[in-house]
């Protein structure tokens, strides 16, 4: 959620700032601004709108902005609705302090009474103009990383935020609790952001600012400190992906991109964690000790969204497999519900950006208990890779589209190797049961490869059923999950009412709403319960409604049923999730584009949920 930016050096900073804006537009805003220090005037001057960066862009180039420090920000609306005067960046009284923040200020009202009291003149409805008005009040006699330090010291909350000075023009503050905050390192300049595709245009040597930790900037010098003042020995990361791998390379959209880029991705994985010679299994930032994984109990899974349903999908594989009791739980109830386990209990924790805020809280009460914390995540030092005993990164690349695609099959592969390793660690499958299986998941890229051929069906077929007022998604076993997160996909990014269920349960309610009018998505691959899904599609079918077959190549039964099929190749029944999550994916983006909607931005969503 926001995204800040912050540059200090010897260029003309507008482009830079409005460029790293747009690398951010995935993160989710309704609102955005820009903040110069102009050096000649020694003055703070700002541009800020409501609705899309565009109209920024448009502002600017009516108004230009000048100078080599600046910050800038988008905004997603918590405290005060999207305009133009609840954009950041907000001024202090006087219009020598700027500041931008990403985050909830929970205790903001009371400092706000005493503020007003002391005479301060607040401007806008938000939580953030708080902050400004107590770094102004603090600012006397002091330096202004000092000022910061002791405001902060006040809030209760999360924050990411930057600031600048007129009173000293030389220097570009950030810091962070909770939200996150990078540092770029170039030459002759250094930057501030949110994420790393904001700047990687310009640096992929990146410093990840800890909690209440905080940077101060200058064009030729980075100091790190904690909030105490403590100056702090923080070592850079070599960011490995490149600002090509965030941008659309001719795709119109960095969703569908993200969908074609799976097969790729899924081959990658299992080449970097198995050897090819032996099969052996190895996870190189895994630091839990072999002999405490195999002492375990049980596992907790936690997650949101889509990352929830990848920890269900793992939840078969892992008692499958390796013969370990599962739960799944959503982070937001995780967290505040009696959790009933120690040192015995693996903790995984699922999240794309790492930055998760529910996932993040349920980490801290899991770890407050004795349990290891296992995560799988996709953004290199991203505060839960810093919280976790161990890390298994997916290694997708960059996901800009906020519905996620190929961040999930990703994790999907983590958990399937991660079983296959928990197997032979703790002795419950043999070695070569576990070749068996790695043979077939090596055949799974190939045929992503070949569901993807079938893109302009499947397209054909979306359009057609763009219409329906509202869908229903049903699978069974492995598949349920698959269910699940193909009506998120599709409520995403289309904005149609859709919901999955397990198909056994479709009688105890969920057949009431089946008529003429609706869709029914039914995940019915070759598999142990298909007799059972047959049974269920006939009676949907005998009811008059609309039916989606996701079914395997050959199935003959299926098309007296329906002529409305999605065909996928044979696969091994335990894998087919990675396989069914392709054309799920397809369907929803394909509806949601013959419907006008915004397939990458969906409205009121965000890529990086940061509050709770």
């Amino acid at each position: 959620m926001c995204g800040i930016i912050g540059y200090i050096g010897e260029r003309e900073a507008q482009p830079i700032l409005l460029n790293g804006l747009k690398r951010l537009e995935y993160r989710g805003y309704d609102s955005s601004g820009m903040a110069l220090l102009i050096s000649k005037k020694n003055k703070i001057s700002i541009r800020k709108t409501s609705g899309k960066i565009s109209a920024l862009e448009h502002l600017l180039r009516k108004k230009p902005l000048a100078g080599m420090l600046g910050i800038a920000h988008s905004r997603w609306a918590t405290h005060g609705i999207p305009n133009q005067t609840n954009a950041h960046p907000h001024l202090d009284c006087k219009g020598e302090i700027a500041l931008v923040h990403n985050g909830i200020n929970e205790n903001f009202e009371p400092l706000k009474e005493g503020l007003i009291k002391e005479g301060h003149e607040f401007r806008s409805q938000t939580d953030t103009e708080v902050i400004i008005h107590l770094i102004e009040k603090l600012y006397n006699n002091t330096s202004l990383e000092e000022a910061v330090r002791k405001a902060l010291k006040l809030l209760r909350g999360s924050f990411a935020i930057a600031v600048v000075s007129t009173r000293e023009p030389d220097k570009l503050i950030g810091a962070r609790l909770g939200s996150p905050l990078i540092v770029g390192l170039g030459k002759n300049e250094n930057f501030l952001a949110s994420d790393a595709p904001a700047i990687l245009e310009f640096t992929k040597d990146i410093l990840f600012l800890g909690e209440n930790e905080m940077a101060i900037l200058t064009k030729d010098s980075c100091r790190i400190t904690d909030l105490d003042g403590k100056e702090l020995n923080k070592h850079p990361t070599r960011i490995s992906w490149d600002i090509e791998q965030a941008e659309k390379q001719g795709y119109k959209h960095f969703m569908l991109k993200e969908i074609n880029e799976q097969p790729g991705i899924t081959e990658n994985l299992v080449n970097l964690f198995v050897d090819k010679r032996t099969n052996k299994i190895s996870f190189k930032e895994q630091d839990i000790p072999e002999e405490k994984l195999k002492s375990i109990k049980n596992i907790a899974v936690v997650a949101c969204g889509t990352a929830y349903h990848a920890g269900l999908v793992g939840k078969y594989i892992l008692e499958s497999v390796s013969a370990v009791p599962t739960i799944v739980d959503v982070s937001s109830e995780f967290r505040y519900r009696d959790l009933l386990f120690d040192q015995d209990t693996l903790v995984i924790a699922v999240s794309q950006s790492g930055e998760t805020a529910d996932t993040l809280a349920g980490v801290r009460e899991a770890k407050k208990r004795g349990a290891k914390v296992l995560s799988i995540c996709n953004v290199l030092g991203s505060t839960l890779t810093r919280e976790s005993d161990g890390v298994i990164y997916t290694h997708a690349g960059p996901e800009i589209g906020v519905a996620s695609t190929k961040a999930y099959t990703a994790q999907l592969i983590d958990f399937y190797l991660l079983a296959f390793y928990l197997a032979g660690a703790r002795e419950v499958l043999p070695q070569q049961k576990i070749d068996k299986y790695l043979v077939e998941l090596r055949k799974i890229a190939k045929v992503q490869e070949e569901v993807l051929k079938e893109q302009e069906k499947i397209a054909k077929l979306a359009r057609r059923h763009s219409h329906f007022g509202s869908f229903l998604f049903l699978g069974r076993n492995i598949n349920y999950p698959s269910a699940l997160e193909g009506a998120l996909k599709l409520k995403e990014i289309s904005y149609i009412p859709a919901e999955g269920y397990a198909a056994g349960e479709m009688k105890h309610g969920p057949i009431a709403l089946i008529d003429e009018y609706r869709a029914v998505v039914c995940i019915t691959p070759a598999s142990k319960v298909y007799e059972k899904m047959i049974s269920n599609i006939q009676e949907i079918h005998s009811r008059r409604a609309n039916i989606i077959a996701i079914a395997t190549e050959g199935d003959s039964t299926i098309k007296e049923l329906t002529r409305e099929v999605i065909y996928i190749p044979k696969v091994n029944e335990f894998f087919s999730p990675l396989v069914v999550a392709l054309p799920l994916q397809l369907l929803a983006y394909h509806i949601a584009l013959k419907r006008g909607c915004n397939v990458d931005q969906p409205r009121n969503l965000a890529k990086s949920v940061t509050v709770e």
